[in-house]
């Protein structure tokens, strides 16, 4: 933020190249009175948030089959190590055949992009838990319920809230080409448009707002980080 006050205050940066800040205040207050960017902003984040819930939802219950039963194993993870080598954006042309050109592979593709790190972080938990602790269970005469609540979930607990990090940083990503299928509405249709005409103002607050809510992301799996794994002692930092 400094670089680019400092930057475009002693005009060393030509204003036509990238707009100053207080020209993408001054954009962002219009927007936000005239309601614009409100309503962009709910319209993306209705998206994300319906995408990355699928996606969490899947990914969960795929990593718990697998991670619970060999069977599982065998059936699911192989079927999912497949998967992650097909990048989710390759899959648009694809889902808009199938799904048209609406809300349908919006949705998808960010509930794609969101639910594969789920799967892969929560299944790793759940595979790396210490077996010395599940035969501690069996001694203490823990049935497979209750194994599983108090061993074995929370030891994946710390690999899903890594899974959900890397989630919601790639449902914002997928957000980002969604809205490019024909949005009527949105972050992206903003973007969109901005380019078109070459404001180079709305372009740069739309980036910002993209980063303000890849940071309230991130803060949001801190809180839940600090709250979920208050019984883990881990190195601080020094």
């Amino acid at each position: 933020m400094l670089v680019w006050w400092l930057l475009t205050a002693s005009n060393s940066v030509s204003p036509t190249s990238f707009p100053r800040i207080s020209d993408v205040l001054d954009i962002g207050i219009t927007m936000i009175r005239s309601g614009e960017l409100p309503s962009a902003l709910w319209a993306s984040a209705s998206r994300v948030l319906i995408g990355l819930g699928l996606g969490v939802c899947i990914g969960v219950i795929l990593a718990v089959a697998a991670g619970f039963s060999r069977r599982g194993e065998d059936l699911i993870d192989s079927t999912m190590q497949v998967l992650k080598a097909i990048p989710s954006f390759s899959l648009v042309p694809l889902l808009i055949i199938w799904l048209g050109i609406y809300e349908g592979p919006k949705i998808v593709l960010i509930a794609l992009s969101a639910g594969m790190p789920i799967y892969i972080n929560t299944y790793g938990g759940i595979r790396n838990v210490d077996a010395r602790l599940v035969e501690a269970g069996h001694t203490l005469g823990l049935g497979r319920a209750a194994l599983v609540r108090h061993i074995v979930m929370p030891g994946a607990v710390p690999g899903f809230l890594v899974g959900l990090r890397v989630s919601l940083a790639n449902a914002w990503l997928a957000l980002v080409v969604a809205e490019q299928i024909n949005a009527n509405n949105g972050l992206g249709k903003l973007l969109s448009d901005a380019r078109s005409s070459y404001r180079l103002d709305v372009i740069v607050l739309v980036v910002v707002v993209y980063a303000i809510l890849g940071l309230l992301s991130y803060s949001f799996v801190r809180f839940l980080e600090r709250w979920l794994l208050q019984w883990r002692r881990g190195y601080q930092g020094a």
